[in-house]
Order: C-alpha cells, then sequence, then structure tokens
C-alpha cells in the first residue's frame, strides 16, 4: 500500500477518501496521487458532416486551474508533512481514466469516497467506486467516513470456501498485519450452500489451517440474503472494517446476480477493501 490512488472530485465523500489515505500514507511512508478526471459532455455540430465539437483551449486550462485551486486548499487544509502528494488531471470518463492510470504508475491501492445508494438509484445508476470495485485490477478502499487507522482492530473477513484463493488472503494477511487487528473470518449459511453447524465449523478450521491464519476467530451466521448477515454481523460485534473479495461480473450477468461487495458498500459505514477474484 505504498502507491495510493485518490480519484477526486472534491465530494464530500472524496475528502474523507483523502484523509483516509493521508493516515494509511503517514503509517507505512507511503505516497498518494490524486486524480480529477474531469470530464467533458460529447457535442456534435452539424453540418455536410456530424462532427464532435472541439472545445476552445481556454475552457480546459479554466478547468484544470479550478481543480488545482480545489487541490491546493485541500492539501493545506489537510496539511501533512513528509508524504509525497501529487495532483493530476484527466479529461477521459472516470472509470477508464481510473484504470489507465492505476497500469501506467504501478499503482498498490485505490481510495475512493463513497456516499452509498439504494432503492433504484442503485439499480440505474450505480457509482464510479462500484465500477472500479468491480473492474479495478488493485484492492479498492471504499470510504464513507475517515477512520483513524489505530482503531481499526477487528476486520470482517467473508469467505466462500471455493477453490484456491491463496493470492485474496495473502492480501487480507498483510492488511490485517498493517492494521495490527483481529481477523473475524465469516462464513454465511444461506439456503444455496447450506451446511450443518458442524460442516461449518469443520470447513471454518480447515480454511484456517490451510492458510496458516493468525490472531482469528471463526463464525458461522445463517441468513437467506449474504449482504443482510454480513450487515447484522458488522452491527453484532462493532466491526471496524471489512475486506471482502468481489468476482468482477460485468454486463448481464453483473444485473441478474448482482455483487455482494458492492451491496454492502452501498449499505455499511466502515470502511470497506474490496479485492478482485478476476485480475
Amino acid at each position: 500500500m505504498k502507491k495510493i490512488l485518490v480519484p477526486c472530485d472534491f465530494s464530500v465523500c472524496a475528502v474523507e477518501a483523502y484523509q483516509f489515505a493521508l493516515k494509511i500514507a503517514a503509517k507505512n511512508k507511503g505516497e498518494i496521487h490524486v486524480l480529477e478526471a474531469i470530464e467533458l459532455p460529447v457535442m456534435l455540430v452539424s453540418g455536410f458532416d456530424v462532427q464532435p465539437y472541439a472545445y476552445d483551449p481556454k475552457l480546459l486550462r479554466d478547468l484544470e486551474a479550478n481543480a488545482r485551486s480545489k487541490f491546493d486548499t485541500l492539501k493545506q487544509r489537510y496539511a501533512t508533512s513528509g508524504i509525497a502528494i501529487t495532483f493530476h488531471v484527466n479529461h477521459e470518463p472516470p472509470t477508464p481514466a481510473i484504470r489507465q492510470f492505476v497500469k501506467e504508475n504501478a499503482i498498490d491501492l485505490i481510495v475512493m469516497g463513497t456516499k452509498g445508494t439504494s432503492g433504484l438509484a442503485e439499480y440505474l445508476i450505480g457509482s464510479n467506486t462500484e465500477r472500479i470495485v468491480r473492474l479495478g485490477k488493485v484492492p479498492v478502499f471504499a470510504i464513507r467516513k475517515a477512520v483513524n487507522v489505530d482503531t481499526i482492530k477487528k476486520i470482517i473477513f467473508p469467505i466462500t470456501l471455493g477453490s484456491d484463493q491463496t493470492e485474496l488472503v495473502d492480501k487480507v494477511k498483510q492488511l490485517q498485519a498493517f492494521f495490527s487487528a483481529s481477523l473475524e473470518v465469516l462464513w454465511i449459511n444461506t439456503p444455496m450452500n447450506f451446511k450443518t453447524e458442524l460442516e461449518s465449523k469443520s470447513m471454518l478450521k480447515d480454511f484456517a489451517t490451510s492458510y496458516a491464519l493468525e490472531n482469528y476467530h471463526l463464525h458461522v451466521r445463517s441468513d437467506t440474503i449474504e449482504q443482510e448477515a454480513i450487515r447484522h454481523f458488522t452491527k453484532e460485534i462493532n466491526g471496524d472494517m471489512i475486506a471482502m473479495a468481489t468476482h468482477g461480473r460485468r454486463g448481464l450477468a453483473h444485473h441478474l446476480m448482482g455483487s455482494v461487495a458492492e451491496d454492502v458498500m452501498n449499505h455499511i459505514q466502515c470502511p470497506i477493501w474490496t479485492y478482485s477474484l478476476h485480475q
């Protein structure tokens, strides 16, 4: 988590993400890249040929100057010595701009603000954070409220007990070591993947042994919906953070099956770390 990207539109939730990124960078002597993607509307002019509208270079310069002015204000307001912070402006839509920046700059972690959505808006609109969580190539922290990293002592880790998850578990163990936190491993019994309590506990013990977990507790909960179980469990044990995988579904599969990680992100207040299993 040395090279941190904070996509920023200077909204309240984006500023919270920036503050959280500062806290991480201060703890591990990391560097922060703040990126604003200024998406210009597509405008066409009619004539013999339909062509994209050419924007006035002065308009582009003014937009960039305004963005840099906001960044300077943000940096001064949350001044932190010893952290390298760089500001970047891009004129692409946010999702492709973020993905390209990650690739070109060897980013280790994305920290994004999210205000959460609910109801019809959740399905029709979604958010840039959700898209990056689903399609990103590096771990993503979704942040509603910046918290002190030293207060994160219980990391909830919902698992699937599926095929080899060595890479995911290694990432989570690194996260656990960074925060010096306990790992609250959670298996959720649902009607679709039901196991007896004895079977569940046995599989959890095998999981912990197989991946050489330390400082952990094993939990089994039953619910009809996975994300509901995660929400209830987080509240029950006063969890400080959630670390979970996302399957990175796209297109129709995503709309039909949804994403547990994205739903949790939309409805839980604590920091949520996600890692795509389809890197």
